[in-house]
């Protein structure tokens, strides 16, 4: 396996908005989906879809109700894995790192862009815990439909964002025979990147 150091490996957030931005352009559906696995309180894992809402060099970020499942989890533990699949392309993303909650400025500015029904969505489910059914959420989303009829919808407070800060991400590209190329970067204690090239 060959290496370089932190100094002379590519960025690999720019790899990342490369591939992405190539996953846009092909209208790909659902290409900002990705698979988020986090680690429950029994040790044992759990994962589910979310939608990538924003990344820089900072992270990956996504938005949830804190008070989930997944919420409570990611307080807990906040070490998870994120994957990316885009199948037209061939082409995989594994990234694994450590999840912080952005600022409430950044999640209230965020909310705002959400169309109104969701915003509304937001305050009327208690994500992840047990309801009677599906009247019970159409009812409570008409409760506040009214409440927030003449008024714009805040953000809840157990409602934002949460950003995985990567200290390792993972470039697969299918290739014939199953020889497929796999670049991996791990983070340095410096904040620099080394690359190195693992067999399939």
């Amino acid at each position: 396996m060959s290496k370089t150091t932190a100094s002379a490996a590519p960025d690999p957030y720019k790899r990342f908005a490369t591939w992405y931005r190539k996953a846009e352009r092909l209208d790909i559906p659902l290409y900002n989906t990705m698979t988020l696995a986090t680690v429950g309180p029994n040790q044992r894992p759990s994962a589910r879809m979310v939608l990538l809402k924003e990344f820089d060099e900072r992270g990956f970020t996504f938005y949830t109700n804190y008070e989930s499942r997944k919420g409570q989890e990611l307080e807990k533990n906040p070490h998870v894995a994120l994957v990316f699949w885009w199948q037209p392309l061939n082409r995989q993303i594994r990234i694994e790192g450590k999840v912080n909650k952005v600022s409430e400025e950044e999640s209230d500015a965020y909310f705002v862009t959400r169309p109104r029904g969701y915003r509304i969505g937001a305050w009327a489910s208690d994500q992840s815990r047990q309801v009677t059914g599906s009247k019970a959420l159409v009812k409570a989303f008409l409760k506040f439909t009214a409440k927030f009829k003449t008024r714009p919808v805040p953000r809840p407070p157990s409602w934002g964002g949460c950003r995985v800060s990567p200290s390792r991400i993972e470039f697969w590209t299918q290739r014939a025979n199953r020889l497929h190329e796999r670049i991996e970067y791990c983070r340095e204690k410096n904040g620099g990147w080394t690359m190195q090239f693992l067999a399939p």
